[in-house]
């Protein structure tokens, strides 16, 4: 069978960069099975495939080359991006069906946005916080005065680590094992290490993502860990804004910049309600396959 796979890079900063995910259409004409031997075969971070729903707009599935996970964000702008590009959208207020429930998703011009569930914040016991330095070769005066690291989930677990510096961040050599054996045992995605300092104008910080547990060294933009990063800032730091924009992917090896915007629903109470992260998808090829 042989089977086309748009790849559209998502939270493109500008024209260019982005994260690259596939995006397969009528899914449900292929198994689990066939469904991660094409995301193996497109080698991508993650590859989104699309089905009808009953209960949303569609139906979205997500697998990295070695196996499927519940969400995955740049995938999500990706796809909706494609749909709204080619005509394949209804609506802009739509909605996504994945095996953990129904998100809400919103179109602005090219654009979409991505809802995620309020913060949930869990200090990390000292083994595993020392465990977690190690892995990234940190000490803890490399880290920004008050920014404990933390998991915060929104849907799935990071844990957030704030860097003083941006030379420390760019020059960091993960220990990808100590890595992945923390993330099995505390049930993350993986790392988002972010610093406050050297990012472009408007930005609120520059972030880098480490999820070997998933088959995923680096990628170059996370919206699934941007959202739990702009709670963060505002709940942790202090920082009290209502929207964040976060770059990514320009202090990898090979650099691909990208840019999150996050916006937070503020509650009567102060807290977090819910928040939306977002950007812009971009086609950049079309890659065939023959299963």
């Amino acid at each position: 069978m042989k089977i086309e796979v748009p790849i559209v890079s998502a939270f493109v900063d500008g024209e260019a960069g982005g994260n690259p995910a596939g995006v397969v259409l009528n899914a449900e004409r292929f198994s689990s099975e066939q469904k991660q031997k094409i995301a193996a075969a497109v080698g991508l971070s993650e590859t989104a495939f699309v089905s009808p729903s009953k209960s949303a707009d569609i139906k979205l599935e997500f697998f990295t080359p070695t196996q499927q996970i519940a969400h995955c964000g740049h995938a999500t702008i990706a796809t909706f991006s494609f749909l709204k590009q080619n005509g394949l959208l209804v609506r802009d207020r739509s909605s996504k069906e994945t095996i953990d429930g129904l998100r809400s998703v919103n179109m602005e011009s090219d654009s979409a946005y991505m809802e995620q569930r309020a913060p949930r914040f869990e200090t990390l016991g000292e083994d595993d916080l020392q465990a977690t330095l190690q892995s990234l070769g940190l000490a803890a005066d490399d880290l920004i005065e008050g920014a404990v690291p933390m998991l915060v989930n929104t849907g799935n677990s990071f844990i957030v680590i704030g860097i003083r510096d941006s030379k420390t961040i760019k020059g960091l050599k993960p220990d990808f094992d100590l890595i992945e054996k923390l993330s099995e045992s505390l049930d993350l995605i993986g790392f988002y290490v972010f610093s406050l300092d050297g990012v472009g104008d408007g930005r609120d910080a520059g972030t880098r993502m480490f999820a070997p547990r998933y088959g995923i060294l680096e990628e170059s933009a996370t919206g699934m860990a941007a959202g739990p990063l702009a709670c963060y800032l505002r709940e942790q730091l202090g920082m009290q804004k209502h929207e964040f924009t976060i770059e990514q992917g320009r202090w990898m090896a090979t650099p691909s910049p990208s840019v999150i915007n996050v916006r937070l629903t503020i509650g009567n109470d102060n807290g977090i309600e819910n928040l939306f992260a977002g950007g812009r998808g971009s086609i950049k090829e079309v890659v065939h396959l023959d299963l």
